[in-house]
């Protein structure tokens, strides 16, 4: 064999775990290489995606608790609920997760090594271990995932105590009683909701103009609703900010203005127990040698590939969050397996460009496809079907009625273009209706199909019902409409 391994894979977050496992069952020589010493994974285990699902699914638990026993106030939830008790869940979830992705790469026959990988050449890698030993690994193929890290905030600093940040935030030793937190993403959106329905009151202090201004209008109408119901405000056009600490009223306090304020530049001034810093990230790709490989980044430094994730290096291929869009770990997943396929000449079928998105807040958002405005600014002929939870029989037994389920469809054809969800089990409930896209289908698979009774999935039949309702009175006959007529 001209190379020790046929791939060797930088990163073990979701693709570089991905195109390990892939690689192994095409009967492939893997190497992983972790910089971390104690675990695989890296934020998707670590710190990111599955630590702060599992706080929030505490929080969730115990926001359906209230909500079918409202005689339990939201301040004697405060005082039940200890936050080394909810971190217990988490901390044991980490624990399994990590022993799993260990024994798949065991039973796989994967080799791994711990340490800092930098690329000696296009074939290369050196891997610098924590005693400072070097050794160099060779092979065929190389897969670069080294991820992303959060960048640092201008104007105050993250000293983990007073002001966290997303890895320190999971190490809280209790509930805070007021929290603040400064982003204007999906992460702040989870934190806020998440806190909120542990007990604290929850600011957001955006630095954008709007806030996930992504959102199809309705769904972000809902979230405002839902957001006034838990008594989280969000101040957008923040900036300036500052923070410093108040030893005479004990608390922290954060200083702001606003951009294009009629007032003037008037400070204004927010006081919490504990600020959380959730910027934007960059990807970890200093310092891992692309300059000896001719490996092209883009000016923000992500690593620049083509559909097949593919570098401009031949033998090179990339993915995860160091590629840049959509930084998804559920996308992270494909890409590294698609990438396997792609440098072993495996036929596989490309992932199809509608991915669904999910939003882990509480209550949960998922979206698949055009919004409502974005299908009529490409020119589209749309109807929209509505089903709004408190008319969905599972929202009553639940006590789960805020949130709404909306289809985009085309009028003429019926053909699916967006689904749009708030409300419990968002994230499961678009997958139904992905199905259906991706298959060519149309809004009447909710009608001519039987939906198990009573579910959340009973959504989709009404908002399928409440959109064919809006055809027919355009004018078009109900009876045709009913018909499989394609």
């Amino acid at each position: 064999m001209k190379y020790n391994y046929d791939v060797i894979i930088i990163g073990s977050g979701p693709a570089g775990f991905s195109c390990a496992m892939q690689s192994s069952k095409f009967d492939k020589k893997v190497l992983v290489i972790e910089a971390n010493e104690e675990s695989f994974g890296g934020t998707w285990i670590n710190s990111g995606t599955i630590p702060s699902k599992a706080l929030r699914e505490t929080a969730r638990i115990i926001q359906r608790f209230q909500s079918q026993f409202e005689d339990l106030s939201h301040e004697k939830a405060y005082q039940h609920h200890k936050m080394e008790e909810l971190l217990k869940y988490k901390n044991e979830t980490l624990k399994s997760k990590n022993t799993k992705v260990e024994n798949d790469f065991n039973k796989n026959e994967i080799d791994t090594v711990r340490g800092f990988g930098v690329l000696k050449d296009n074939n290369t890698v050196e891997v610098t271990a924590k005693d400072g030993s070097k050794k160099e690994y060779s092979g065929e193929f190389i897969f670069v995932s080294p991820g992303s890290k959060p960048l640092q905030p201008k104007g105050f600093k993250v000293d983990h105590d007073k002001v966290l940040d997303y890895t320190s935030v999971l190490n809280l030793n209790h509930i805070p009683r007021k929290i603040l937190i400064i982003g204007s993403g999906v992460q702040a959106l989870e934190y806020a909701t998440t806190f909120s329905n542990l007990g604290s009151r929850v600011s957001i202090l955006n630095e954008t103009d709007s806030f996930l201004q992504f959102l199809d209008n309705e769904i972000r109408d809902q979230l405002t609703m839902i957001l006034d119901k838990q008594k989280i405000e969000v101040f957008s056009n923040a900036e300036n900010i500052e923070i410093q600490s108040n030893g005479l009223r004990n608390t922290t306090e954060v200083r702001y203005n606003l951009r294009n304020d009629n007032e003037g530049k008037r400070t204004r001034v927010i006081e919490t127990e504990h600020v959380l810093y959730l910027g934007g990230k960059t990807p970890n790709t200093s310092g891992l040698g692309f300059e000896n490989t001719g490996v092209e980044l883009d000016e923000e430094g992500y690593i620049v590939v083509n559909s097949d994730y593919q570098t401009n290096v031949e033998n090179i291929f990339a993915g995860g969050d160091a590629i840049g869009y959509p930084a998804l770990a559920s996308a992270s997943f494909s890409e590294g397996r698609l990438a396997s396929c792609r440098m072993f000449g495996i036929k596989a079928l490309d992932v199809p460009p509608e991915i669904p998105f999910a939003i882990y807040s509480i209550p949960e958002i998922s979206s698949i496809g055009l919004t409502e405005k974005e299908a009529k600014s490409r020119g589209y002929d749309v109807t929209v079907g509505r089903a709004y939870y408190k008319n969905i029989t599972q929202g009553d037994i639940s006590n789960q009625q805020d949130g709404l389920l909306k289809l985009v469809f085309e009028t003429e054809s019926l053909k699916l273009v967006g689904i749009h969800i708030i409300g419990e089990r968002a994230s499961d409930l678009i997958h139904l209706g992905q199905a259906v896209m991706s298959l060519g289908g149309d809004v009447r698979y909710f009608i001519n199909h039987v939906l198990n009774y009573p579910t959340y999935s009973e959504a989709y039949r009404i908002a399928a019902f409440n959109g064919m309702n809006r055809v027919y009175k355009a004018g078009v006959k109900y009876k045709k409409l009913l018909k499989n007529n394609k």
